[in-house]
């Protein structure tokens, strides 16, 4: 588990202490030394290596010891609850504190006025099987179409674990925020539990993340197209709107009761119709820019997974409506 965390390989150790008397069996020693291609470093007493980094750090704390630096790191995954009831990670495990790391999402509704801002800890997909911190609520969002809306939310853990969530939305400059302690301090067999959990059911958490991912992006791109087919009206050739109309029922058929691979066909199948759909507007103009395109012919920011101007993503990962 360390090595996979710390995403080294075996052939990158320099050097491998032993922690523990149990490590003064041969055979521990001997596979060890298989396995890293490395003696053991058996010039620490084991029962006392734990003993002696414990003096190490009390040294650094005090300030006693200044040419040592040691960084402590995230003992689960922090995030927060986005729709469909997953968990959206915004500090991976393992990250070394202090930290701080944003990201942009939107509403997952027309006219919603305020989100739910729930920061979860842990390592499963969805909120059920995660531990919840905290929450709190941005309100005075601006009615507007959803996916219009970018709600920044950023967390901060400083070098005492102590995290800082903040949500701003980016139109209003409105702010809320919440400060959480304890975060790093969860008890060793509790952070080992989750973690195996996570591994034991990764299968079958991802195909049912896969499904609601696939859902919420299939329901997004059911209302760009029927706001697109309403906004182009007559513009729209009569042969092109029907084909359009119809991938665009069997994708609804689909979401409303078809298995995920049936909603990913419906989803490509309509997302081809819609190309056509700016093929042909493009020839009816020639070479004017795209209707719903600004002067330069570039699309307007709209929906929910395109970039905002900063540069920063707006993450395909929506937030319900908390009333």
């Amino acid at each position: 588990h360390s090595l996979r965390d710390a995403k080294l390989s075996l052939k990158e150790i320099d050097e491998v202490i032993l922690v523990g008397g149990s490590t003064r069996i041969p055979a521990v020693q001997d596979l060890v030394k298989k396995m890293t291609g490395k003696a053991p470093n058996v010039t620490v007493n084991p029962d006392e290596v734990v003993a002696l980094g414990a003096a190490v750090q009390a040294g650094v704390l005090s300030g006693d010891v200044s040419d040592i630096v040691l960084l402590d790191v995230t003992p689960l995954s922090l995030g927060l609850e986005t729709l469909g009831g997953v968990m959206t990670k915004i500090i991976p495990r393992n990250t070394t504190l202090p930290t701080s790391k944003s990201e942009v999402f939107s509403t997952a509704a027309d006219g919603q006025t305020s989100v739910e801002i729930n920061v979860l800890q842990g390592e499963r997909e969805f909120v059920r099987d995660n531990k919840s911190l905290g929450s709190f609520r941005l309100d005075g969002i601006p009615p507007a179409p959803r996916g219009v809306p970018q709600i920044e939310v950023k967390f901060d853990i400083d070098a005492n674990g102590i995290l800082s969530v903040a949500a701003v939305d980016k139109g209003t400059g409105k702010k809320q925020d919440i400060t959480i302690t304890g975060a790093s301090t969860l008890p060793k067999d509790e952070v080992e539990k989750m973690v195996e959990e996570a591994e034991k059911f990764a299968a079958e958490d991802k195909e049912k993340r896969d499904a609601i991912d696939t859902k919420n992006q299939a329901e997004s791109v059911i209302y760009q197209t029927e706001k697109q087919l309403k906004e182009l009206g007559d513009k729209v050739p009569g042969d092109v709107k029907e084909k359009v109309e119809g991938k665009l029922k069997e994708l609804q058929d689909a979401v409303a009761g078809g298995s995920t691979e049936t909603i990913k066909d419906a989803l490509a199948a309509l997302n081809q119709e819609v190309m056509q759909l700016g093929q042909s507007l493009y020839q009816q103009q020639g070479s004017g820019p795209t209707p719903g395109a600004g002067a330069d012919g570039t699309a307007d920011s709209a929906g929910p997974s395109e970039k905002t101007g900063d540069g920063g993503d707006v993450i395909d990962a929506d937030f319900t409506d908390s009333n």
